[in-house]
């Protein structure tokens, strides 16, 4: 029993640090893109806000923990499961240059392991509609929203300023907004694998028969250990600073060309949406909220300034990620069960 304990903190690292690869375009593709800063020195900065943001709270590791399913139905195996669909999913897509969501990669994962073992009723399907589905919607159209008044605005600021002084003024502003956007997404996203890791240690801690463990080790429903919020900071923030170049150049070029003061906007906004998110305990998808965010400022130049196929192709994955993690994980969890059995 401590022994798959073990390999599921271990696999969980590994789940946080491709997270962290997969999704480094979310925080730095617009100020590589523009030219600001080079990959690099980008996501050498960004894995460094990476960690600042991961320990800023734990609301949405406590939602990951319990929200969505009671630890005394499920076991180690089924977190196992989980883990084993998202990293599928988030390597498939690596591979393509998607930017698809870690997030929903690991939710839908969750969904479909625990429905495999305990049945319909083990997961709690009010919460994946209130903190998954209804975000999944809103999340995008708020940050789209929100980065065509803040481009609006920013060109009426800038109206009267020579072009010169604007892009070497938002050269400026953008190494800000990159950093405010990178330490958004880790105060969400690196929390994902803190709640991952405490239901399986609050599954541990309820095993008839398990070998005991220090207290500082195990959690409690309100409370994530230190070293739990440590270990997934430290391996998110090195997974980011790894870079994921396939994907930064899909949001960062393929999507709309972007200004260094358009990079801003779309980071502020994006970084604004998902800080809300964090406080609220909300598990968003940061992948989501950057890209609705850069085609928010391209939308507010012209329409066609955005490319819609390629959107759409990212659109289509983002629909595809729950059900197909869920299905992966229920086939792992289905397979290990049989091999256990």
């Amino acid at each position: 029993m401590l022994t798959l304990l073990i390999v599921v903190i271990v696999v969980t690292l590994i789940f946080d640090f491709i997270n962290g690869f997969h999704d480094a375009a979310n925080a730095i593709a617009t100020v590589v893109s523009t030219g600001v800063l080079p990959v690099r020195t980008a996501v050498i900065l960004a894995g460094v806000a990476n960690f600042a943001g991961a320990i800023m709270g734990t609301a949405v590791a406590k939602t990951i923990a319990s929200g969505f399913t009671d630890p005394a139905m499920v076991t180690l195996q089924v977190v196992l499961a989980t883990l084993i669909g998202a990293i599928v999913w988030n390597l498939l897509t690596w591979w393509y240059g998607i930017p698809s969501s870690s997030s929903h990669a690991l939710i839908g994962g969750l969904c479909g392991a625990v429905v495999a073992h305990g049945g319909v009723d083990a997961f709690k399907w009010p919460k994946l509609v209130e903190k998954v589905l209804v975000p999944l919607v809103v999340s995008p159209l708020f940050g789209f929203v929100l980065a065509i008044v803040v481009m609006v605005a920013l060109l009426w600021i800038f109206r009267k300023v020579r072009p010169a002084l604007v892009n070497s003024t938002s050269r400026s502003m953008q190494l800000v907004s990159a950093m405010v956007m990178a330490t958004a997404h880790g105060s969400n996203d690196a929390q994902k694998s803190m709640g991952i890791m405490m239901l399986a240690l609050l599954i541990y801690g309820q095993t008839a028969g398990a070998e005991p463990l220090p207290a500082w080790v195990l959690p409690s429903p309100e409370h994530v250990p230190t070293w739990v919020v440590l270990s997934c900071g430290l391996a998110i923030a090195l997974g980011t600073m790894g870079g994921g170049k396939k994907i930064i150049k899909t949001m960062g070029t393929k999507i709309i060309r972007i200004s260094p003061l358009q990079g801003f906007a779309a980071e502020m906004s994006g970084a604004a949406t998902i800080f809300a998110a964090s406080h609220y305990g909300i598990p968003l998808s940061t992948t989501h909220c950057i890209n609705s965010s850069i085609m928010g400022v391209g939308a507010s130049r012209r329409i066609s300034a955005v490319r819609w196929g390629v959107a759409g192709n990212m659109v289509v994955a983002w629909v595809l990620t729950i059900p197909a993690t869920a299905t992966i994980a229920a086939l792992t969890q289905w397979v290990l069960e049989r091999l256990t059995g």
